[in-house]
């Protein structure tokens, strides 16, 4: 079973507006509301690959009973959900098509106290085994320790079970030190990892292996338009971007996390978890706010990935 843990969920609703321009009165042309938060993103798109997760969260009020709501019509996802003091946030996105800008204005959420916490982590541990895959994934709550990843990798991997872990800053200075089996930053946030700027390829590959070294799996550095490097002991590949009509860039490394941690769990090659990431990543860009793309955009897509293999 994949496990995947949003502990600071969110309502997406995401604006499109042609020309936004600061300070002055824009109008919204199109908009649409959808469940978010990191974990919950890749709920959404392993069950689009047509495989069951279950979905942690703490939510909070009525957004969170609508989020609770959406949860629970999607037969591919059992939701756990601890319910706390509070709203859960609202994030607003807004896409400029003429511009061709995407702005992310987000809520900091509710202060989670330390009780729900635990019964959240209590939830995890009484149902996972060995072989399971836990995704922690976002930002933390208010008031949460940055070193929760990390305290939760190190008791979920003594239960047996594998984490990917998708954070930035200093939730992810810390979860490393748990060695989860894998993580995704994007280059900036390797770059933040590692101390240093990454100015090409090389400086990318060269930090990657610095992480892996002390003890993690595999590293996933997603580029942008320059694509994704998958790195792993064995094999490292380089996978470019397809060019694809771009409407939002929200979610797209949420559905790679969901592609690796589906491929992961299908016992798939890594050079098919690779392309299957690449293709569902290009796919969910084509969307417009956090939802999921088709599986038939997926499979098109992924027949026109480029892998191939970095000499380490």
């Amino acid at each position: 079973m994949i496990y995947t843990v949003t502990l600071n969920p969110a309502l997406d609703k995401t604006v499109e507006i042609p020309n936004f321009t600061l300070g002055e009165v824009n109008r919204v042309q199109n908009l649409r509301t959808d469940a978010g938060g990191k974990g919950i993103n890749v709920s959404k798109c392993i069950a689009t690959l047509e495989g069951k997760s279950t979905a942690l969260a703490v939510l909070a009020g009525e957004v969170g009973k609508g989020i609770f709501a959406f949860l629970e019509q999607q037969p591919e996802i059992v939701p756990l959900t601890v319910w706390a003091a509070g709203e859960t946030r609202t994030n607003l996105k807004i896409i400029d098509p003429a511009q061709k800008t995407n702005t992310d204005i987000n809520e900091r959420g509710p202060i989670i106290c330390e009780k729900d916490l635990n019964s959240l982590l209590e939830l995890l541990l009484n149902r996972i085994e060995p072989g399971d895959e836990v995704i922690f994934a976002g930002s933390l709550p208010s008031g949460t320790p940055a070193s929760l990843y990390r305290d939760w990798t190190r008791i979920c991997k003594q239960h047996g079970a594998k984490i990917l872990l998708d954070a930035d800053r200093e939730a992810l200075q810390l979860g490393v030190e748990a060695k989860p089996a894998l993580i995704k930053p994007n280059q900036e946030e390797l770059s933040a990892l590692v101390g240093r700027p990454l100015l090409d390829e090389k400086d990318v590959l060269d930090a990657a292996r610095a992480v892996a070294s002390d003890g993690i799996e595999r590293v996933v550095v997603s580029m942008g338009s320059k694509g994704a490097l998958f790195f792993s002991k064995e094999k490292v590949l380089r996978a470019s971007a397809l060019k694809v009509p771009v409407r939002s860039t929200v979610g797209a490394g949420d559905s790679m996390v969901a592609a690796l941690a589906y491929g992961m769990q299908e016992n798939m090659s890594w050079e098919d978890q690779a392309r299957l990431a690449i293709a569902f990543s290009n796919a969910s860009v084509m969307c417009s706010g956090t939802q999921a793309p088709s599986l038939e955009t997926v499979k098109k897509l992924s027949e026109q990935v480029n892998i191939m293999e970095v000499s380490q």
